[in-house]
């Protein structure tokens, strides 16, 4: 599975990174919104896409949003967490997230839910 982390807290992608690849996983990580559209206008072959947020330079929302309109990645899954209020993101957003999750998580079960749906996807 190829997967694209997001998010400006270095630690949270170097657990995210070590479990995935854990499970043999290729992982990409990008530091902001702005970051990951570069990296998927050169690829858009992932499986999963799980993003912070709250970030710099783009957050994930503005990004959820960008990665929706576009043909290339509009079918990808995105998994969006925070530490901020999960309901005030799932009734504000312009565009709903395919799974959205508080901040703190247990980062295995977020790697279980990526794979959940980066399989469902491939069914």
């Amino acid at each position: 599975m190829r997967v694209l982390v997001v998010d400006d807290d270095s630690l949270h992608l170097l657990i995210l990174r070590k479990i995935f690849e854990k499970g043999n996983d290729s992982v990409v990580v990008a530091h902001n919104g702005v970051e990951a559209l570069e990296v998927l206008e050169k690829d858009s072959g992932f499986n999963i896409i799980l993003t912070d947020i709250m970030m710099p330079f783009m957050d994930g929302v503005e990004l959820l949003v960008n990665l929706k309109k576009s043909d290339k990645t509009n079918k990808i899954p995105i998994i969006g967490f925070t530490a901020g209020d999960v309901e005030y993101y799932r009734q504000t957003s312009p565009i709903p997230f395919d799974t959205l999750v508080a901040k703190p998580m247990d980062f295995w079960d977020l790697y279980n839910l990526a794979k959940v749906k980066a399989t469902a996807l491939l069914n």
